[in-house]
């Protein structure tokens, strides 16, 4: 039975307002999204109303995207001060998933000293050029100027090209084959920048890992280009205390119905 959830707003410590979906009953679980996201755009709402079956699930819009507010200048303390109203409202210490560039987030948050009970974290996307790690450094100044320009469009394409990888023919097709997600995909693209932004910084992995001593599982996909899941045992190997896993016939499209019986293992049941 799907869950549609009480929609509500909290406040941000800068101010900003973070609109939000509570669904469910047990024990408090925030889902953070990646890049592109938000409640009406992507795997969340799909996640949370199997997840509400067991848990009070929080489902929220990044700043920036959706209902949310933003403030600038962008800073990442600002996003984890986002995730700490969250789980102010949680009223508990959280478990939490984080998906793609959302479980980085997830990440500085519990390294910034916001608690939770254990994270889970689908394909965290801190790739590697030859071993070395990548920089965005280029990437987000080409979709800023993209962004300023108002070229839209072209940002969407050089993110999901450029960036992520996907394929060329498919991208271009989008807006024909899947224009409500292309749409969507628009109207957010100008925080695209602040996802690059979170992922830069590889501190977590590194100095700052001793910090992230919580329960941590790392999930990918079988199916999943060749550095998604390079990225997978890396990070969970960087961890204090965390291990992978992969999900078979799985891709960076994670499908709820695959995702949701490891998360109730490795969570328990709410």
């Amino acid at each position: 039975m799907k869950s549609t959830g009480e929609n509500r707003m909290t406040t941000s410590r800068d101010g900003t307002t973070i609109a939000f979906t509570k669904r469910g009953s047990g024990a408090p679980l925030i889902v953070v999204d990646g890049a592109f996201c938000y409640r009406e755009n992507g795997p969340a709402t799909e996640l949370a109303s199997l997840l509400a079956q067991h848990f009070t699930v929080f489902t929220y819009d990044r700043r920036g995207r959706g209902e949310s507010g933003d403030r600038a200048p962008y800073a990442v303390e600002r996003e984890i001060d986002d995730f700490r109203a969250l789980a102010k409202e949680a009223g508990a210490a959280p478990y939490a998933l984080g998906i793609s560039s959302g479980g980085a987030l997830l990440l500085q948050a519990v390294a910034s000293g916001v608690d939770a009970k254990k994270i889970a974290l689908f394909e965290p996307p801190y790739l590697a050029d030859s071993n070395a790690p990548r920089s965005f450094g280029d990437a987000k100044d080409r979709l800023q100027s993209l962004v300023s320009t108002g070229d839209l469009a072209g940002a969407v394409r050089f993110f999901m090209t450029d960036v992520y990888g996907a394929p060329r023919a498919f991208v271009f097709a989008m807006p024909f084959l899947m224009p409500n997600a292309w749409k969507r995909n628009k109207l957010v693209v100008h925080t695209t920048p602040y996802d690059l932004t979170i992922l830069g910084d590889r501190s977590v992995l590194n100095e700052r890992r001793s910090s992230i001593s919580v329960p941590a599982l790392v999930i990918g996909g079988d199916k999943s280009p060749k550095e998604l899941r390079d990225a997978v045992p890396a990070v969970a190997n960087a961890l204090p205390n965390a291990h992978s896993r992969f999900l078979t016939g799985q891709d960076h499209n994670i499908s709820g119905s695959a995702l949701v019986p490891v998360l109730l293992e490795f969570f328990g049941t709410g």
